[in-house]
């Protein structure tokens, strides 16, 4: 049998839907605002997404029988669809949970339901049974209704990469229900004024909030912005459930982007998302629980795979809290702005950082992979983006936090070998137009272009200073690595050190491109200054000078593991130092 992603094209044929809302019922109780929801849902489908109206069933009330269901359900079957098309089922009204011999049965109740009967209900699985009868590529439930009985899986696509046009070639059957059987579902007190809590969010979803920055909108991102706004919601006593019942595809809502990718036939192009998780979908344990679990990690080789997925979670919960809808980057610059997003950017990406520097700290040889790929993975969300300049720039604040961080760690730990795993991890910094580089010449140019402009000058307590993100990191930083680490008066020595280590190699790479060797300069620099023979900069310099080949850094490769070459750009670099204007 030929495999279904090679009969499926990148576009949709029909798209029809069956849209289901009981408020009045023959003998059970009657709900306020399901119908409301049902033509509600149908108008959007069509005003927003090109549903034709002849393709989309409605059946409210009375019409809501048993049979009607069913028969309007397998009128889908057979040659009435074609391969490609998406098929959305929607229903709002009670639900039921009955006790079977093998656990809870889900039940949805049409209008002509007698509660002392079961046999007038619908197994809600006999829908997505029964669709395999349905030629549709991809169809989607919606239930607006509490049941359990549930039995889906939730781990293949959500929080992750994927291709949208490959989401179209793959065969898929997902579900959203609004709660399990336990929880009652909130039938008003919505965001949206005459529908239930579920359905208000589901039609904010669809009208634009569960899109990413592109206006991409899948089945996945909805169903995870449903479930998040849900749970969340004041009004609400649920918490929807939601997942793949078949396949791993993914519904697409809004399909321009495709046609657009679509359109060249001599190459391959594609664009890819990230499906989001629910906000809660990781609930983020507190950051000790993390290095507990870390230590362990560490502690063997065995556990390497355990490292792996701890750090990526991690990484999609940065990714998911980073991304352009959080911190949009058009509009005027303002202090408060400014100041608002720094600590934004700083609660999401400083236990992601405190995590790599400690496995940075204790890492072996075969971690440095995956300590690498997790710090390349941060710019996922970077795209060709055009914004105020300063808000560009400042997407890479959580970086510098984790270079510093990292840096700071692994000269404490006298783990020189980590410090260059981190400086020449590659990035792919296509975004800006120069390919591939390493972080630490990202960094830099970030950094230069920030104190240029002298943005850091404008936080509180840092105005008149020469050297203010330097300053604002050192008091940043210390308390995350004095809590996991206990440094104490060591954290000065090696923040310092660091941010030398951090300068000469980026002077040594600017003299080898014959350019000046000039690097960035931190609180370093006005110790130099007024401190003699003293300065932190001449004493690591000595120590280099009479250590040669022996010196720990250039014995893991930095300065190309030459001492003249280091001892070149410490000269160079030097009188850059000597004729700072700070006095």
């Amino acid at each position: 049998m030929q495999d279904r992603r090679f009969l499926y094209t990148g576009k949709y044929s029909n798209s029809k839907a069956l849209v289901i809302g009981i408020n009045t019922y023959k003998e059970v109780s009657s709900l306020s605002y399901a119908k409301n929801d049902a033509l509600a849902f149908k108008d959007v489908l069509i005003q927003e997404f090109n549903f034709l109206a002849e393709n989309v069933t409605l059946l409210l009330d009375e019409d809501a029988t048993k049979n009607s269901i069913m028969n309007s359900f397998f009128s889908f079957a057979g040659s009435s669809s074609e391969l490609d098309d998406r098929i959305i089922f929607f229903f709002a009204g009670h639900g039921s949970t009955q006790m079977g011999s093998r656990g809870e049965v889900g039940f949805l109740v049409p209008y002509d339901a007698k509660l002392a009967d079961l046999a007038t209900f619908i197994r809600w699985d006999d829908f997505t049974r029964n669709s395999e009868f349905i030629r549709a590529k991809h169809i989607l439930f919606i239930l607006d209704a509490c049941f359990s009985g549930l039995a889906l899986t939730r781990n293949s696509n959500f929080g992750k990469a994927r291709f949208l046009k490959d989401m179209m070639h793959r065969y898929s059957r997902q579900v959203l229900t609004a709660g399990k059987a336990n929880e009652t579902v909130s039938d008003s007190g919505g965001p949206i004024p005459n529908h239930s809590v579920f359905t208000g969010h589901l039609l904010e979803g669809l009208q634009g909030k569960a899109a990413d920055e592109d206006g991409i909108l899948t089945a996945n991102s909805l169903m995870a912005y449903v479930h998040s706004k849900v749970s969340s919601d004041r009004n609400s006593a649920q918490t929807p459930h939601f997942g793949y019942s078949d396949g791993d595809g993914d519904l697409i809502f809004s399909t321009k982007k495709i046609e657009l990718i679509d359109s060249s036939n001599l190459i391959s192009i594609d664009r890819m998302y990230i499906t989001p998780n629910s906000e809660d979908e990781f609930k983020p344990k507190n950051l000790l629980e993390k290095i507990s679990n870390l230590k362990n990690f560490l502690s063997s080789d065995s556990y390497q795979i355990d490292l792996h997925d701890l750090l990526m979670n991690e990484i999609q919960n940065f990714t998911e809290s980073t991304k352009e809808d959080n911190f949009k980057l058009q509009g005027v610059f303002s202090n408060d702005e400014f100041l608002d997003r720094l600590a934004k950017y700083e609660n999401t990406s400083l236990d992601l950082a405190v995590l790599l520097g400690y496995t940075a700290y204790w890492a072996k040889q075969n971690h440095y992979r995956i300590i690498q790929k997790t710090i390349a993975r941060t710019t996922d969300r970077f795209g060709l983006e055009n914004g105020l300049v300063v808000w560009l720039n400042l997407r890479w604040y959580p970086l510098i936090i984790i270079l510093y961080i990292v840096g700071v760690v692994s000269v404490e730990g006298n783990r020189y070998d980590s410090l260059y795993n981190l400086f020449f991890t590659r990035i792919d910094s296509s975004i800006d137009s120069f390919g591939e580089t390493f972080i630490f010449e990202k960094i830099t140019d970030v950094i230069s272009e920030l104190m240029r402009n002298k943005i850091f000058n404008k936080v509180p307590g840092h105005e008149n200073q020469y050297t203010p993100m330097s300053e604002y990191l050192f008091k940043l930083i210390q308390p995350k690595i004095e809590n996991i680490l206990f440094v104490g008066r060591n954290f000065e020595r090696a923040f310092t050190e660091f941010e030398i280590l951090y300068a000469l190699t980026v002077a040594h790479s600017r003299i080898q491109r014959g350019k000046t060797g000039w690097g960035p300069i931190g609180r370093f620099g006005w110790q130099h200054l007024h401190s003699g023979n003293h300065s932190p900069l001449r004493i690591l310099i000595e120590d280099a000078r009479q250590k040669k080949q022996e010196w720990e850094p250039i014995k893991v490769g930095f300065f190309n593991g030459k001492f003249e070459q280091f001892d070149e750009t410490a000269n160079e670099f030097l009188k850059i130092a000597d004729s700072l204007p700070w006095h």
